[in-house]
């Protein structure tokens, strides 16, 4: 059985913010400094994890995701800054919830965190147009 993946750059060029996006992955609501308003996305449905990951020596601040994106926004000056790098990938639907959250968490660690990038974690178990659980992982990471 085939497992996708898919990988992508967040630029500032893009058109929207990168507390937008992380607001709108983990289905909460945040504060943007950049444009001075609130992304609130609290009503999605299907978000059944969401957390930042940290490495070694990264800011404990940082684990706050709201302070996380408002940081990375401030440090970046140029129009086509690369802000984040986007992964998302496909979970087993044959796997209980939990277990995918596991494996899903356990995969980040290894091949993000544990090599020094801050990892922005959000599994979603959503329904697919054919009625069946549709899990799937979305991934923000940047460079302590």
């Amino acid at each position: 059985m085939a497992v996708e993946a898919m990988h992508r750059p967040r630029t500032c060029a893009a058109g929207s913010s990168a507390a937008a996006s992380a607001a709108y992955r983990s289905g909460s609501s945040l504060f943007d400094m950049l444009f001075g308003r609130d992304h609130d996305f609290s009503n999605k449905v299907g978000v059944v994890h969401s957390e930042v990951l940290l490495p070694d020596g990264a800011p404990e601040q940082w684990r706050e995701r709201e302070q996380l994106w408002n940081d990375v926004e401030a440090a970046e000056i140029r129009k086509d800054a690369q802000l984040a790098r986007e992964v998302e990938f496909a979970i087993l639907r044959e796997m209980p919830e939990a277990d995918g959250i596991a494996l899903a968490r356990d995969f980040v660690q290894r091949e993000f965190v544990d090599v020094g990038m801050v990892a922005d974690l959000n599994v979603h178990w959503d329904i697919g147009a054919d009625g069946l659980a549709k899990p799937h992982a979305h991934v923000m990471l940047i460079r302590d």
